[in-house]
């Protein structure tokens, strides 16, 4: 039996739609706006001109309609690489799969994919209120490791480096780099928005270096961060999506970029509480652009 033939593999539900999503090949556009939250997906759906599907499964909530006569999808993924890993699957079982017969397409689609999301800057010229671009996704996560073939798309240069120079534990999964879309990255030239390495942690408290009761394994791994550089590039924030989504995609030959906007900054102790106005004010520049 063909991998793909067993019903654990490609899982549908009842009328046909893909497992999580819950989505239909014909529900999505081939451009599409990840957000953790599933209320910034009512948010940036506000801005559109008109709605054709409203769909919802979990953290998972979809929307699909027109903006400047042109069709986008914005779809919640929720927290972490975890969830990027079965959205970007889904996504692409979507269009590059027969989901009735699990026929692979001969000719794979590729779509455009932003994600919009929040994060906490490493440096002090990373202010809160400042938009990041990550240009190089660092994964703390060990996602990308589960797949076969991603030699090709990593930037091993920066990861040898950074975990030379943090000293890395064998304990931990080890760093994995990936660049995001040149063709997206072209998009936003010219914005008014800091571009750097961005590192995706597999948790919110330890992997970024909070401590509540619970000690870190390394009390000076976030000053350690904001000292690096590579050339010319410094890090700038942490967040918990993008090393799954940059390296997914490049797998996959979709195109991925993120958007974060930085609520807090780790140096200055900075905390913005209501930043629902600026991050409306980023998702029209971000609809208004791909």
């Amino acid at each position: 039996m063909h991998p793909m033939e067993k019903k654990t593999e490609l899982i549908r539900n009842k009328d046909g739609s893909i497992f999580h999503l819950k989505l239909l090949p014909e529900d999505i556009s081939d451009r599409i706006i990840l957000v953790g939250d599933p209320g910034r997906v009512d948010m940036l759906a506000s801005l559109m001109n008109e709605i054709r599907v409203r769909k919802e499964n979990r953290e998972f909530r979809t929307v699909t309609g027109t903006f400047d006569h042109g069709e986008v999808t914005v779809i919640s993924t929720g927290i972490g690489t975890d969830n990027i890993d079965i959205v970007l699957n889904e996504l692409d079982a979507l269009v590059n799969i027969d989901l009735n017969t699990g026929e692979i397409r001969q000719d794979p689609a590729s779509l455009t994919i932003v994600r919009l999301g929040t994060s906490g800057g490493l440096r002090d010229d990373v202010p809160a209120g400042s938009v990041v671009i990550t240009e190089t996704a660092v994964g703390f996560d060990g996602l990308l490791h589960f797949y076969e073939g991603y030699d090709w798309i990593l930037d091993t240069a920066l990861s040898t480096l950074l975990t030379d120079y943090l000293e890395w534990p064998d304990t931990l999964s080890y760093p994995y780099a990936v660049n995001a879309s040149k063709e997206l990255l072209d998009l936003f030239e010219g914005e008014d928005f800091i571009k750097g390495i961005t590192i995706s942690s597999p948790g919110f408290y330890a992997p970024q270096g909070r401590k509540l009761r619970l000690e870190t394994f390394d009390n000076e791994i976030n000053n350690k961060l904001s000292q690096f550089s590579f050339r010319g590039k410094k890090i700038c924030n942490y967040e918990m999506e993008s090393s799954a989504l940059y390296g997914l995609s490049a797998l996959l030959v979709h195109k991925a970029l993120t958007l974060c906007l930085v609520i807090g900054n780790r140096v200055t102790g900075e905390f913005i509480g209501d930043y629902k106005s600026m991050m409306s004010n980023i998702a029209l520049k971000v609809l208004k652009t791909i």
